[in-house]
């Protein structure tokens, strides 16, 4: 979509009214302290954009994902500090703090609320998008990936070294690692290894007063400057499907069916349910459901599987793909079949649009008249799709306290808000759970420039369940 001339010069004149509410004194002293602290050889100089550089709204707007809340924002950053260092980023901390400024920390910009590049009050944005080294060790099957690397890249660097190694994240191929990981990240290999952070051994992270620490947590108690994973084992061969069927087809059985099965099939199976409302004209709606599906494994084994644990579906031949792991990481990202993996390296969105996401968590399963409602619900609002991804597996191997990720069980959704509210008798409830990767302010939040821990506790329960107290805990150790 793109943006009109008459809207950027508004995007000018809310910069300039953001500066004008913090003194220009204290500006001036934030631009002057930058290069006072940091000791790159590297000059920070070449790194901070102003609203009076011909880049500055070009690189803001590059990297605002949803345009739902970059077009509705009434603030801008005084300043875009693009690290080009490790110290750059130290320096952006430390003179942010000293100066009053807030800082927001961007990655790749995907924060479904825009939290990376908007704000309330005075800020400063971050953007860790050139910090993207990614250095894997073979002999150790791990990487140190930084924060600006984006998931795509980091899925290109470990084809280009194995061809039986991959990683479980997201299937997105522009999502900045760095605030990826933090919320947890998960994606098509969530049931054989788990979620992106199950497989963190270390971090690099910055603190308040501008450190840079070893194994820290999330960027709740800093900035992360890069992760060490543990790389997975997968075969070089993997099948991929996509079975759709629709209302008149009988889906509604299916997808019940598919409930109940979908958990507890064999972790090398993974198979995603997707349904869309489709409109053929006037009053002719129906809900086509596509089962899409990645078997870590050869088409002859898959389909083995599926006439035994579900036939119902009727998967054949003609319905797999066979393709190396990489390559089925751009089957996820809808990428047409045959396309070079050299896409991968491609690392800003093109395509961003007005949306709003919402996730639940269903510990039991949907009855058929919850399914129809659903149905009823995506034909009504048309313009709206819908993810349920099966757990089990290994997700129900892990503690819920091995980590600040709790949602060890159930199937996760991305809805709309009227369909959120349509559902809300069959999703989990006190407290009704949701993905913090999937940031949702509806739920709760607090102003830009404060916390209050009793409206934090009510939402944070519900991104992290118990483990909200012992995240708060663990903050407070770390600011003392």
């Amino acid at each position: 979509m793109k943006i009109s001339s008459s809207i950027f010069s508004l995007i000018s004149i809310f910069i300039l009214l953001l500066i004008s509410s913090a003194t220009s004194s204290d500006f001036d002293d934030f631009i002057r302290c930058l290069p006072r602290q940091s000791n790159s050889s590297l000059p920070i100089t070449d790194a901070i954009l102003t609203p009076n550089n011909s880049t500055f709204q070009s690189i803001y707007q590059l990297r605002a994902n949803n345009l739902r809340t970059f077009l509705s924002a009434t603030s801008r950053p005084v300043a875009i500090i693009t690290a080009l260092h490790p110290s750059h980023a130290q320096a952006a901390v430390i003179c942010a703090k000293r100066h009053d400024f807030q800082l927001r920390i961007r990655s790749g910009g995907h924060d479904f609320e825009g939290l990376s590049y908007t704000s309330d009050v005075p800020f400063v944005i971050l953007d860790m998008f050139n910090l993207n080294s990614i250095d894997i060790d073979m002999s150790t099957e791990t990487a140190w990936v930084q924060a600006g690397a984006t998931t795509g890249e980091l899925y290109y660097r470990i084809a280009e070294k194995s061809n039986v190694h991959g990683f479980p994240s997201g299937v997105c191929t522009t999502l900045g690692i760095g605030g990826h990981f933090s919320g947890g990240g998960y994606g098509f290999l969530i049931r054989k290894y788990g979620i992106s952070i199950d497989n963190v051994i270390d971090a690099q992270l910055i603190d308040a007063n501008g450190r840079i620490l070893s194994r820290g947590g999330t960027t709740s108690f800093g900035i992360i400057l890069s992760w060490r994973i543990k790389l997975v084992r997968v075969p070089p061969r993997v099948t991929v499907f996509t079975v759709q069927r629709t209302l008149e087809q009988g889906v509604t059985e299916l997808a019940y069916r598919w409930q109940q099965v979908a958990p507890k099939l064999p972790k090398d199976l993974f198979i995603r349910l997707q349904p869309e409302p489709i409109n053929n004209g006037g009053n002719n709606k129906t809900v086509r459901v596509s089962f899409i599906g990645h078997f870590l494994g050869q088409a002859d084994g898959l389909l083995r599987l599926m006439n035994v644990s579900f036939p119902e579906l009727g998967l054949t031949r003609n319905d797999c793909l066979e393709m190396s792991w990489v390559e089925s990481t751009l089957y996820w990202a809808n990428f047409p079949n045959g396309t070079s993996i050299d896409v991968l390296l491609d690392r800003v969105q093109e395509n961003r649009v007005f949306s709003k996401s919402k996730s639940d968590y269903y510990k039991a399963l949907i009855p058929k008249q919850g399914l129809e409602t659903l149905w009823q619900g995506l034909m009504d609002i048309e313009d709206i799709f819908v993810q349920m991804n099966p757990y089990g597996g290994r997700m129900e191997e892990i503690s819920d306290s091995e980590t600040a990720f709790a949602h060890r069980a159930g199937n996760l959704f991305m809805m709309s808000r009227r369909l959120y509210d349509a559902m809300a008798p069959y999703a989990s409830s006190n407290p009704r759970e949701a993905f913090f990767n999937y940031r949702d302010l509806d739920i709760g939040s607090n102003e830009s420039d404060e916390t209050d821990f009793e409206d934090a506790q009510e939402y944070g329960a519900k991104y992290f369940r118990n483990n909200f107290i012992r995240l708060a805990v663990a903050r407070k150790r770390v600011k003392e």
